[in-house]
């Protein structure tokens, strides 16, 4: 039991290496604070939203299996590089 508890403090370096002290990206919005990740999941809703109007409009929609994964997929995709361009990588 010794030995496992010197080896997690060992890896509390590793753990604690992603954090960082200049904080999440927020944005100060009505004197309130909301973070980054917030408008793009909003954006990914909206890319969800144009994924399914858009396969409805050109009838894939018809043909289409699994439309709520696929128009899932599409938001998360749309969030994701909104997420990667707006914050770099």
């Amino acid at each position: 039991m010794r030995i496992l508890s010197k080896f997690l403090l060992s890896l509390t370096p590793f753990a604690l290496s992603g954090c960082s002290g200049g904080g999440a990206p927020s944005y100060v919005i009505v004197g309130s604070y909301f973070p980054g990740w917030m408008f793009c999941a909003l954006l990914g809703i909206a890319v969800a939203i144009a994924a399914r109007v858009g396969f409805v409009a050109s009838g894939l929609a018809d043909i289409l299996p699994f439309q709520l994964f696929v128009c899932a997929a599409a938001g998360l995709c749309g969030a994701l590089l909104v997420w990667l361009l707006w914050f770099g990588a």
